[in-house]
C-alpha cells in the first residue's frame, strides 16, 4: 500500500514525517487536511514524480506545467499561503529558497523563474504555500 511504501521511506531515508500528515491544525490555525491535495501528496495519498526531499520541505513536478520544466516547491509543514508566513515559521521558506538553487543545478538548469501566489484573485489554486520554479527556455514576460 502507499502507506506502507511512505512508511518505508521514512524509516529508510530517515525522513520526518510531513507535519500535516496527521491532520489536526495547520500552523496557521487553519484545518489540515483532507481538502489540501499537496497534505495528500505528502501523506503519499496522491502520487508525485519527486525531485527533492529533506526533513522540511518536498519538490516535484507539477501535473500541469506551464514551462517546459515545472517543479513546485512546498513545506511539509501546512501554511495556507504567503500571507500566513510569521516569525515563527519564517524559517522554512528561507530554506526553500537555499534549497532552490540546488534543485535547479542537479535538474542542470542556470536560469529559472520562482514565482508564488496568495490568495485566489493572485491565482493561488491550492491553499498550501508553494513555489513554482519554471524553466526550461526563454518564459515569457509576467502580468
Amino acid at each position: 500500500s502507499v502507506d506502507e511504501i511512505l512508511a518505508a521511506m521514512i524509516a529508510r531515508e530517515k525522513i520526518a514525517p510531513p507535519a500535516c500528515a496527521a491532520g489536526g491544525r495547520a500552523k496557521d490555525g487553519r484545518k489540515n487536511g483532507m481538502d489540501c491535495i499537496f497534505c495528500k501528496i505528502l501523506r503519499g495519498e496522491i502520487p508525485s514524480k519527486k525531485v527533492y526531499e529533506d526533513d522540511e520541505i518536498y519538490a516535484f513536478y507539477d501535473i500541469e506545467p506551464k514551462a517546459p520544466v515545472h517543479i513546485l516547491v512546498i513545506p511539509k509543514v501546512h501554511l495556507s499561503g504567503a500571507s500566513a508566513v510569521s516569525d515563527e515559521n519564517s524559517g522554512v521558506v528561507a530554506r526553500i529558497f537555499e534549497a532552490i538553487p540546488k534543485i535547479a543545478a542537479g535538474l542542470g538548469l542556470s536560469d529559472y523563474r520562482i514565482v508564488t501566489n496568495n490568495g485566489p484573485d493572485a491565482g493561488q489554486t491550492v491553499s498550501h504555500l508553494h513555489f513554482h520554479v519554471l524553466a526550461g527556455g526563454k518564459l515569457g514576460e509576467m502580468a
